[in-house]
């Protein structure tokens, strides 16, 4: 289980998380891996921290 520290850092992974770059738009979007569905985007152009990213096909 993934567990933030307080020091802007966090131990582990999030589990069935998993992130992919849009082109598009320039974001990263969080997805739950289970049913595909999109949760959320940053805003910022920097990738979610530990969360796994998805390859590209």
């Amino acid at each position: 289980m993934a567990r933030n520290t307080g020091k802007n850092f966090r131990r582990g992974s999030v589990r069935k998380r998993s992130q992919v770059f849009n082109p598009a738009t320039g974001t990263w979007t969080k997805r739950d891996t289970q049913t595909g569905e999109f949760l959320g985007q940053k805003s910022d152009g920097k990738p979610f921290k530990g969360i796994r990213k998805e390859r590209g096909k």
